[in-house]
């Protein structure tokens, strides 16, 4: 893996159709931010099965959204400020449907919640009080997010750090390639550790958390969501490859927007981004801000964790 410096120069002019020295074409196949073998490995169940890309990502997402372990996703996820774990998801399937759920309390599955707003309703995206209530109409139990792990860490925090916000990186975003050729893609997350009550990332945006266009290809983003939503990092990566792109191209020329157009903002160590894509035919692009991001693949019957290459030394 190379490392690239930072640099400032205007957009790349032409395409070179580098290609990600990990990536090989196949179908089906599921990408998952960070090291999420069994989120790839409840997908690739799925796909195996001659499931849809749609059923695998929501089972795949499902798996690190019940882990208590994890603090960045569902239960267990670290809680905002004043102590209240705060929900946000969306999916996204071959045809273009999408829905999304944001400020979303005492739900286990946000995946699956923001799947009944796109199949069950005529909107897009449902937000706190007013998406629990559709939750309670179609049957999702009340659960308690806030493990005494998460409660304990919180209450550490506001003695050591008098309420200062703590980066927190490892939402998951999930693709999945089925037997079909179809695309689909999740992402969900707690959001950012300690936030302010009533703050929403990226992740539960449709075209700067997530997005698919089944005929082009499929980005999820991860990282400082803000980032994510003033440059549209997903829609972008799908639309780079539109115009002819690799996914790994595309990915790479999203974090560079991201470090040209805010140097300020990606000057602190602890800024970290990271995107990763897939076509129609399995090839797949990841990259990253700062060393450190890594990514799961389950492919031709093999789960594997891969390291990003990276941006800025």
């Amino acid at each position: 893996m190379g490392v690239v410096a930072c640099r400032n120069e205007a957009a790349p002019k032409t395409k070179t159709h580098k290609s990600n020295p990990n990536s090989t074409s196949g179908k089906p196949m599921t990408i998952a931010t960070w090291p999420n073998e069994l989120a790839t490995a409840a997908a690739w169940k799925v796909l195996a099965g001659g499931g849809s890309a749609l059923d695998a990502v929501e089972q795949g997402a499902q798996i690190p959204e019940a882990d208590p372990s994890n603090t960045s996703v569902g239960l267990g996820g670290l809680p905002d400020r004043d102590g209240t774990v705060t929900l946000d998801a969306c999916i996204m399937d071959a045809a273009g449907n999408a829905g999304s759920v944001t400020f979303v309390q005492n739900i286990l599955h946000p995946i699956s919640l923001a799947r009944k707003v796109m199949e069950k309703t005529p909107h897009l995206m449902l937000s706190g009080a007013g998406a629990e209530q559709f939750a309670a109409a179609e049957g999702f139990p009340k659960v308690n997010l806030l493990t005494e792990g998460s409660k304990k860490a919180w209450e550490e925090w506001k003695v050591k750090t008098g309420y200062q916000p703590m980066p927190n990186h490892d939402t998951i975003g999930i693709l999945a390639l089925d037997q079909k050729g179809l695309l689909s893609g999740g992402c969900t997350t707690s959001g950012a550790a300690y936030k302010m009550h009533g703050r929403v990332g990226d992740s539960p945006i449709i075209g700067a958390g997530l997005f698919v266009d089944s005929e082009i290809g499929a980005a999820t983003a991860t990282g400082l969501g803000e980032l994510m939503m003033k440059t549209l990092s997903s829609f972008l990566i799908v639309e780079l490859m539109r115009q002819g792109f690799s996914p790994q191209e595309a990915c790479e020329e999203a974090i560079r927007r991201i470090a040209t157009k805010y140097p300020d903002k990606v000057k602190p160590s602890d800024v970290q981004s990271g995107v990763i894509a897939i076509n129609p035919v399995g090839e797949h692009g990841a990259y990253s801000l700062r060393p450190g991001f890594s990514y799961t693949i389950f492919m031709n019957g093999e789960n594997k964790v891969f390291v990003a290459d990276h941006y800025m030394e």
